[in-house]
């Protein structure tokens, strides 16, 4: 499979410190070209799966309006810092935590939970925007989107029985 150039050199990390690490873990040899053609091989499936895998969510960019499983990195008072994406963390605002009104942040998460996070986008300064209240926590379930359901059926003329 190929990966974007710009991101051959995230993949190899310093000295090839991240490479090798995949290498280590997984018992996969991976060879990346200049072009950014990547060959994973093994003897084990899984162990091939698993590489590829891991070189796939050090390169691909989250999406918006995807949701991912993330753990709680650092709490603040206007919110908490998620890690949800490889090595990339998100601020969850204090008023996207829960749909009721949260007090202060350590009501709701601690550092170490494990939280369903949004992606709802990027502000200005290329930040990234993070909702738990837009996520059922126990099913992972898009809240938004059925709300946007439920609201579209609600306006859909009932058909009268009877007729």
């Amino acid at each position: 499979f190929k990966i974007p150039t710009d991101k051959i050199r995230e993949v190899i990390g310093t000295g090839g410190k991240v490479i090798r690490e995949i290498v280590e873990k997984t018992g996969a040899k991976i060879n990346i070209e200049d072009d950014g053609t990547v060959k994973v091989a093994s003897n084990d499936g899984e162990a091939m799966k698993a590489a590829i895998k891991w070189i796939k969510s050090i390169t691909s960019e989250p999406e918006v309006g995807q949701i991912y499983e993330g753990t709680v990195v650092k709490v603040m008072e206007f919110g908490a810092f998620v890690n949800f994406f490889g090595a990339k963390d998100g601020l969850v605002h204090i008023s996207q935590l829960a749909a009721n009104r949260v007090q202060k942040t350590s009501d709701v998460v601690k550092e170490g939970d494990k939280v369903k996070v949004k992606l709802l986008g990027f502000d200005d300064r290329g930040k990234t925007r993070l909702s738990m209240k837009a996520v059922d926590q126990t099913t992972g379930e898009d809240l938004e989107a059925k709300q946007k359901a439920e609201a579209k059926a609600d306006a859909a003329p009932a058909a009268v029985a009877g007729e």
